[in-house]
């Protein structure tokens, strides 16, 4: 499976509708009109309207008057932050993105008890990695919400994961609980907790997976790996979830496969009403069109 599956099958439903928190950015406009090749959504676009207006007659003259844009005039980013997540909760859309906007003003809209769109669950990243040498796309998770996720938060963050890896065709996928060691060590919390996730799953807590943990990465992602440290159970090396014990290794993680393997990438914020494109203001536009297909195969699972 690869990323371009993901747009695929993103593009199969007419009903996708993206509200944009202040889109008067290039690489986010960019995005929007790739989006709109591949018929993947309509978008509700959020800014100053004559920013917006003159960068589309500058650079995407074919997004003006286009009939799957709506655009909308605020005076701020506050306020584009605000309407969008109004609109997502009002359900003229189905998935929030943030445009060029610092991310703590969409987490304050998302977060509000008036018309956000917290559900009482753990919000947390996903991403999906396309990495060359691997036929299957591998999902981390949490490498940008989560600090320091204690137990409970944990399992919340894999049953979230799972959800999106159920919405991209993977019906049971296997969950690698990473940390330095395959034993369980008292004096190393990341290993008690992989070892109380296997229990959960095993006794139906967190379902729709298979766990496995505690497991170093090369272990987890590598059958070759597994074999020679004598790991031969039938999941050992196969992993389509790491689940990273903190968010210093998340983030490490995400940014070493990004720049080093220059792995291609697409990411989401699950647990809200609906999913959320929160990429970096530095993403690519075909990063940002990843992501947003994700986000759209998320909120049209089942789950």
């Amino acid at each position: 499976m690869k990323l371009t599956d993901l747009i695929k099958q993103a593009s199969a439903s007419d009903k996708n509708v993206v509200a944009v928190a202040s889109a008067a950015n290039l690489e986010v406009l960019e995005a929007v009109s790739m989006a709109l090749e591949h018929n993947m959504a309509s978008f509700r676009l959020y800014d100053k309207e004559q920013k917006l207006k003159e960068m589309m007659i500058e650079h995407f003259p074919h997004l003006l008057n286009h009939p799957n844009i709506f655009t909308k005039h605020v005076k701020d980013d506050q306020q584009a932050a605000i309407a969008a997540v109004k609109s997502v909760h009002l359900k003229e859309a189905n998935v929030l993105m943030k445009g060029h906007i610092p991310t703590a003003l969409i987490l304050k809209a998302v977060l509000n008890p008036d018309f956000g769109l917290r559900t009482g669950s753990v919000l947390s990243h996903v991403a999906a990695f396309e990495i060359n040498g691997f036929e299957r796309l591998i999902l981390v998770t949490d490498a940008a919400m989560n600090i320091a996720p204690d137990l409970a938060q944990k399992a919340q963050i894999v049953q979230n994961a799972v959800m999106v890896a159920h919405s991209v065709g993977i019906e049971n996928p296997v969950v690698a609980a990473l940390a330095a060691v395959e034993t369980v060590n008292p004096s190393m919390q990341p290993t008690l907790d992989a070892a109380s996730l296997v229990a959960m799953n095993i006794r139906g807590q967190i379902k729709g997976c298979v766990i496995d943990g505690p497991v170093a990465l090369d272990n987890a992602i590598s059958v070759e790996a597994a074999h020679h440290k004598g790991l031969t159970g039938q999941h050992a090396g196969q992993a389509d979830i790491l689940l990273v014990p903190n968010i210093e290794a998340g983030n490490i993680l995400y940014k070493s496969l990004v720049y080093f393997a220059r792995a291609k990438v697409g990411a989401v914020i699950v647990g809200a009403k609906a999913p959320i494109v929160l990429t970096s203001r530095a993403d690519s536009a075909d990063s940002k069109l990843n992501s947003l297909a994700l986000a759209i195969c998320s909120s049209n699972n089942d789950d």
